[in-house]
């Protein structure tokens, strides 16, 4: 008797220990939350849309910046046509000095036929050529040279690009003399050129040589 009442006492033992396992936790489960990989990002009055802005406030940006030299004055500088010649206009000009030109970039310059079919970037040799360009603008009008003369590209050193210049663009170029050899007709620049407000490309050096 003692033996059976002992498993009797056993077996009331497993199935009360059984039964617990299905009895709801004094203590509510919290639900995990799920992981975040990428924080979310709290929204705020600077993240607003910008007001909009009509044709007429985006145009009169430019308003106070005055040609110098058109496309027109440029052509009886410079011996350089289409499809290569990359200076548009010139807004400031010191005489023998210095000189701000504007390079406006389109889709329909053919060496955006290949350079690059799905991904147009004006060639950076040519954002180079335009700095020259505007280099001689100021080189032919000074003494010993002429307008309409032809120089050539003797070098170019420290050349940086910064960024990707592409159709639509407004490559704004500002070059400065650094010597003038009139005897040998030899001018050495240095220049830059941005796009909206930020470096696009700049050389140290270039040096170029009139045509004898």
């Amino acid at each position: 008797e003692f033996c059976i009442c002992t498993m009797k006492l056993a077996l009331l033992a497993t199935l009360a220990s059984a039964a617990t396992a299905f009895v709801a936790p004094s203590t509510p489960i919290t639900a995990r939350l799920p992981t975040q990989i990428f924080a979310e990002e709290e929204s705020s009055d600077e993240d607003a849309a910008a007001p909009y802005r009509s044709a007429e406030e985006i145009s009169a940006l430019t308003s106070s910046v005055e040609t110098v030299f058109s496309l027109e004055d440029i052509a009886k500088v410079l011996p350089h046509r289409y499809p290569f010649l990359l200076v548009d206009k010139v807004v400031e000009y010191e005489q023998g000095k210095r000189a701000v030109g504007i390079k406006s970039v389109t889709l329909n310059e053919p060496h955006f036929t290949g350079h690059f079919p799905d991904r147009p970037i004006m060639p950076g040799v040519l954002q180079v050529e335009a700095m020259a360009q505007l280099a001689g603008i100021v080189c032919l009008q000074m003494e010993g040279a002429e307008p309409g003369a032809v120089f050539f590209f003797a070098s170019a050193d420290g050349v940086k690009w910064k960024k990707p210049v592409v159709p639509g663009d407004t490559l704004v170029m500002e070059v400065e003399i650094t010597k003038w050899r009139k005897k040998f007709g030899i001018a050495t620049a240095t220049g830059k050129g941005y796009v909206d407000g930020q470096v696009a490309v700049e050389v140290k050096e270039m040096k170029f040589a009139l045509a004898k």
